[in-house]
């Protein structure tokens, strides 16, 4: 099956077209003054009523007349429900997971938004893992998926980013840690306004995911999709756009073997759409779920070599 039928398989699998975007109607709540960037306190539709709350960092010296390439960052799950779009702000959370501050002050503009069910998206009655799963399965039952609601949200946070002066018009790249790994990956096939992306640590195949019984989150599992193929077939689907994936070798969420054979595959099909250059895959040995320093220096060198500042 070549790679337009299966992205028509992938789109029935995932619940069907994405209905056509609305008016964004952004909002600015508030902006925080920070050492060489500001913060924007943001929100803007994805879909009629259902808001988003992002943060928007801005490095000093970018505005409409002095434009700068912009990332977005999809923040990871850890079952910290608590926190989505703060931590790669640097307003909470892991340090190793600053990331958004340190791309903004690499010297681009940066959106960290709030992913379905975390942060300032979370549900006031059904709290944590429960709101998730009901809202895993209530997109289940009308025939859809969180990845497809995920997809959606994420290729709105671009239209945001398209919108802003400060942004150089086709510029845009983006970054997930695990969760936001996958969310990157989803993204990829849809999404060709991105120049490239980065993924770190997270290729959960379904083929590992059975063999050593991982209860992983809600977004890599896709009704349907395991009969035309796996995981690493929708990472595939980036091609030829530039797709860099970092591994520990000891990662439990993405055991190492059906990871070596599923870049193997992406590889392929770069190779098959002749840009064999635009996908990396780089696995430090004895690391295991983590933002090394290795893996940051392998994503910031990408990002500074196919969206340079």
């Amino acid at each position: 099956m070549g790679p337009a039928e299966l992205r028509r398989k992938l789109l029935e699998c995932l619940g069907g077209p994405w209905p056509k975007p609305g008016p964004l109607k952004p909002q600015l709540h508030r902006t925080v003054q920070k050492e060489g960037y500001r913060i924007e306190w943001v929100s803007y539709e994805a879909e009629p009523g259902d808001r988003v709350p992002a943060l928007l960092l801005v490095p000093d010296g970018v505005d409409g007349q002095h434009q700068a390439p912009a990332v977005a960052v999809w923040h990871q799950h850890n079952g910290e429900w608590h926190l989505g779009k703060s931590e790669p702000a640097g307003l909470a959370g892991n340090p190793m997971h600053h990331t958004g501050v340190a791309l903004v002050k690499m010297g681009y503009v940066v959106i960290c938004s709030d992913a379905l069910c975390f942060e300032d998206r979370q549900d006031p009655v059904l709290r944590g893992g429960d709101y998730e799963r009901f809202e895993f399965l209530r997109y289940v039952v009308s025939g859809k998926c969180m990845a497809w609601k995920n997809i959606l949200d994420m290729r709105r946070a671009i239209d945001y980013l398209e919108s802003r002066p400060e942004v150089q018009k086709g510029q845009i790249g983006c970054y997930g840690h695990s969760m936001g790994a996958t969310h990157t990956w989803l993204l990829g096939p849809w999404e060709d306004r991105l120049r490239c992306l980065a993924a770190n640590c997270c290729l959960p195949t379904y083929a590992a995911i059975h063999r050593t019984k991982i209860l992983h989150c809600f977004p890599n599992f896709i009704p349907g999709w395991f009969q035309y193929g796996d995981t690493p077939d929708i990472a595939a689907l980036t091609a030829p756009k530039p797709l860099l994936m970092t591994f520990g070798e000891q990662d439990a969420g993405s055991p190492i073997q059906e990871v070596r054979e599923g870049i193997k595959r992406i590889a392929q099909a770069y190779q098959a759409a002749g840009a064999p250059e635009n996908f990396r895959a780089f696995i430090e040995p004895g690391a295991g779920h983590v933002l090394s320093e290795a893996m940051w220096t392998e994503i910031r060198q990408w990002f500074q070599k196919h969206l340079p500042v």
